[in-house]
């Protein structure tokens, strides 16, 4: 069962209001496919002082009782974000699973992910080094949107490659209706926005014709 108000039909609205506790803010909405929109909040997340440091503040809240050593995410937009989180958690580090080789990187360990905003198969990389911090750390996965799930699922794999144990999965929100993920924490929920469905076809069949 998809979760309600998670598909919305796009009749040529430019932005979709989001709301937290004490926060809110105008995303634009961003056609990913043919029809299909997302409400993006990559200004936020990659620039908005207020709103990072509010909506790490709520996470923190919610993620401290689960006694966390370490933050896990992956490159790039969702690095401020681990970051305040950690800071408030009194974390020493987090560790960020980048998506290409860089030179620096020496013995590296990849594991493939697709999201929902990019059209090709990616990968998502860390050191070896980070792989032996890992080990037997409890560990928070964390991203800015989650969708599918395949983010997490892929750090997932990095996670239990390494050792640690994923004690929890945060985000600031949980968007449209295909997130299988359970136990997420999450502030808040962002719908899908789809073009109304021509020739009597069903909302339901054209949303899922979006999922990658």
């Amino acid at each position: 069962m998809k979760p309600k108000g998670s598909i919305r039909i796009h009749s040529g609205q430019s932005s979709h209001r989001a709301t937290l506790p004490g926060i809110s803010r105008e995303l634009p909405l961003v056609e990913v496919k043919p029809g299909i929109f997302i409400a993006s909040d990559a200004d936020l997340i990659l620039g908005d002082v207020e709103f990072l440091s509010k909506s790490s503040e709520l996470l923190a809240t919610k993620v401290r009782p689960l006694k966390v050593d370490v933050v896990v995410t992956a490159e790039a937009k969702s690095i401020a974000l681990a970051y305040e989180l950690s800071k408030r958690l009194s974390l020493e580090r987090f560790v960020v699973a980048r998506k290409s080789q860089k030179a620096y990187m020496g013995d590296y360990f990849s594991q493939k992910v697709r999201s929902i905003t990019t059209e090709s198969e990616q990968q998502l990389l860390i050191t070896r080094e980070e792989l032996d911090y890992l080990c037997g750390k409890r560990v928070c996965l964390l991203d800015d949107v989650v969708s599918t799930g395949a983010t997490f699922t892929a750090l997932g794999a990095i996670v239990k490659r390494a050792g640690g144990k994923i004690v929890c999965k945060a985000a600031i929100w949980r968007e449209g209706p295909w997130c299988k993920q359970q136990g997420l924490i999450h502030l808040g929920t962002l719908p899908i926005f789809q073009d109304r469905p021509k020739n009597g076809e069903s909302t339901e069949k054209t949303s899922a014709s979006s999922k990658v």
